[in-house]
């Protein structure tokens, strides 16, 4: 499955990365396991997707939960929480 990736606000600035295309692997079904294989990736993947960071997720653009399923050729952005004041 391949899925392109956007990371957004300080996430986007601590990974050096805006945007990407990854091929994963198959075991790789939903937002939590995309999570521990990006932290798997090592530093600073592994600190920007550990476990007590609070990251938000959207598929194409629609807010979801860490068990939406993947779809081959999605979008897929996290970003963390918004806060207001």
């Amino acid at each position: 499955m391949r899925v392109h990736m956007r990371y957004f606000a300080s996430l986007r600035e601590a990974l050096g990365v805006e945007a990407e295309t990854i091929t994963l692997p198959e075991d790789i079904e939903d937002l939590q396991d995309l999570r521990h294989f990006l932290a798997a990736r090592g530093a600073p993947w592994s600190e920007a997707f550990a476990e007590h960071k609070a990251l938000r997720a959207a598929i194409n653009q629609e807010v979801v939960k860490a068990s939406a399923r993947l779809q081959d050729q999605a979008e897929i952005a996290f970003f963390p929480p918004v806060t207001g004041g």
